[in-house]
């Protein structure tokens, strides 16, 4: 990595402080801008997506020097962030990350690694989500993520992207040597099949419910991500927040003009 070229950088994520892919996402940062922060959730916020804590009071716990932990969900962390711990000096961009697993397709929308991403551009910040892929029972790569993250960053920094889009970034279950060149991808629907309800019962009979995301095996979209991912590559994503369905859009507009 060459001398870093951006001021300031905020690290937050989904998985917690003390979670092992900030720890990674940190050594990455500190080769990309002068000055790292990181504020993020005191415990892990996966799967609260852009949530905001508006019943709650929050708390801020100083770790070291621009180094919070905050006691809300990933976007409450981005907020604090920029609206109040750097408001005087906000950062050059957000990263998120690196997530425990991929985000991919339609589970992006249930991310809080996303979501922070999100926030951060809602409030004009620059913003990229990255997350590391892994196999269930097997040791989660963060090598792979740590090593090919600095060029990848390098490389979508100098490009650029429009104030209104973040960036999705997923580095595949592979060896970094035997990873295929970062390669942009469309969202598509990802694995996600449906979301299974799975009751139980206490010992004092009270019932109890979790929530288990089922997934399929491919994407059928060649230039998805989930697919593109799963061939090797490292998959970059623009997404932001506008979700409207143009084909719908135009059906809509049509029939409801009429008289």
């Amino acid at each position: 990595m060459s001398t870093p070229f951006l001021k300031r950088i905020l690290l937050t994520n989904d998985d917690g402080i003390s979670a092992p892919g900030l720890k990674a996402l940190a050594s990455v940062a500190h080769g990309l801008a002068h000055e790292v922060w990181i504020v993020a959730p005191a415990h892990d916020q996966s799967g609260v997506a852009t949530s905001l804590s508006l019943h709650d009071p929050l708390r801020i716990n100083e770790l070291a020097p621009r180094h919070f932990a905050v006691s809300g969900t990933p976007a409450d962390c981005t907020a604090i962030a920029i609206r109040h711990l750097m408001a005087d000096n906000p950062p050059d961009l957000v990263l998120s990350g690196i997530n425990r697993g991929a985000n991919l397709g339609t589970e992006t929308s249930y991310s809080g690694t996303v979501g922070a991403a999100l926030t951060a551009i809602a409030l004009g910040v620059p913003a990229i989500a990255l997350s590391q892929a892994f196999t269930d029972g097997q040791p989660v790569r963060w090598e792979t993520a740590e090593t090919l993250a600095p060029a990848a960053l390098q490389r979508l920094i100098t490009l650029g992207w429009p104030s209104h889009v973040a960036l999705n970034v997923n580095f595949p279950d592979l060896p970094a040597d035997q990873a295929k060149p970062l390669t942009a991808t469309q969202q598509g629907k990802g694995a996600l099949e449906t979301i299974d309800v799975i009751a139980r019962e206490d010992p004092r009979q009270q019932p109890y419910y979790w929530l288990k995301i089922r997934r399929q095996a491919e994407e059928a979209n060649d230039n998805s991500e989930t697919h593109c991912l799963s061939d090797g590559h490292i998959t970059v994503s623009p997404i932001a927040f506008e979700r409207t369905d143009q084909v719908t859009f135009q059906h809509l507009h049509t029939q409801l003009a009429k008289k």
